[in-house]
C-alpha cells in the first residue's frame, strides 16, 4: 500500500516551515496538489509521484535531495562563513531548510562539481576514502609541468603534517601548464599542497569530476540541478 501523509506534515517534511506555518500556508489557498487546489491541511495523499505547487512555485515530493552545484568562485562550503556568500545562499529556502549538505568541501576560490544532500548515508558513501570514489580537478599551475612533475605526482609526494606520501591516481596533461588529475582522498588543500610539493602553485582549480558523473557543460557558475537516476548510477564504484 503506497505510504500517505496528511498535507501539513508533507510541506513540513519538505522544508516549508514549521506545521503551523505550513498549516496557514494551505489555509490560505497558497497549495495545490496535483494539479488541484487544497485548502484542507489534514488532507492525506499517497507520496509517490507528489506533485504540488507553493504560492505558485512547482515541487516534487522527495524523501531525500539530492543535486549537483557548479560552485563558484569567491563562496564557501559552509553555513557559518567568514569572508565570502556561503554557496547554500544559492538554493531554495526549503532545501536548506530540510538540513542538505554539501559533501566535501571545495576551497572559496576552488570552482565545479559539488554534491549536496540530506540522505546520510548518501553522504558517507561519496566522501568516505573507504568507498573508493575517485575526484578529477583541471589543475592550472603558474610555472609549466615537466614529465618528471608528473612521474613525482604519480609516484606520490609528501606533505607537511602527513606521515604518509600522497599520490594522484591517474593524470591527464592538457596544456604545458594545465593537467586533470584524479584523487581518491579528500585532505585539506590537498591538490594545492600536491602541486607545492613539487615546486610549482596552483594557479586556478576546478573539479570536473566525480566517480563517472562529469560536469554538465551546460550548468553555469552558481547553478545547480536535481540529480537523476542516470547521475546517481554514474556515482557507484
Amino acid at each position: 500500500m503506497a505510504k500517505k501523509l496528511d498535507l501539513e506534515r508533507i510541506l513540513q517534511r519538505q522544508g516549508f516551515g514549521t506545521r503551523k506555518m505550513c498549516r496557514i500556508l494551505i489555509i490560505n489557498e497558497e497549495v495545490t496538489v496535483n494539479g488541484e487546489l487544497c485548502s484542507d491541511p489534514d488532507a492525506t495523499f499517497a507520496l509517490e509521484n507528489l506533485q504540488f505547487t507553493i504560492e505558485g512555485e512547482r515541487w516534487e515530493y522527495r524523501e531525500h535531495s539530492y543535486l549537483m552545484m557548479h560552485k563558484p568562485a569567491h563562496h564557501e562550503c559552509s553555513h557559518k562563513t567568514q569572508f565570502h556568500p556561503t554557496i547554500y545562499s544559492l538554493l531554495p529556502p526549503p532545501l536548506v531548510e530540510r538540513g542538505i549538505q554539501c559533501i566535501g568541501r571545495l576551497d572559496e576560490d576552488t570552482t565545479g562539481l559539488i554534491l549536496l544532500s540530506d540522505d546520510g548515508q548518501f553522504i558517507h558513501k561519496i566522501s568516505s576514502p573507504k568507498h573508493h570514489v575517485p575526484k578529477i580537478y583541471e589543475v592550472t599551475c603558474k610555472h609549466p609541468i615537466s614529465d618528471a612533475d608528473l612521474q613525482g605526482l604519480l609516484a606520490g609526494v609528501k606533505l607537511i603534517d602527513e606521515d604518509q606520501t600522497i599520490a594522484a591516481l591517474e593524470i591527464t596533461r592538457v596544456t604545458e601548464s594545465i593537467i586533470q588529475m584524479t584523487l581518491a582522498e579528500g585532505k585539506y588543500h590537498q591538490v594545492k599542497r600536491m602541486i607545492a610539493a613539487i615546486g610549482n602553485r596552483v594557479d586556478y582549480l576546478k573539479r570536473i569530476k566525480i566517480g563517472r558523473l562529469e560536469l554538465p557543460q551546460d550548468l553555469q557558475p552558481g547553478e545547480w540541478r536535481w540529480l537523476t537516476e542516470q547521475d546517481l548510477a554514474a556515482l557507484k564504484p
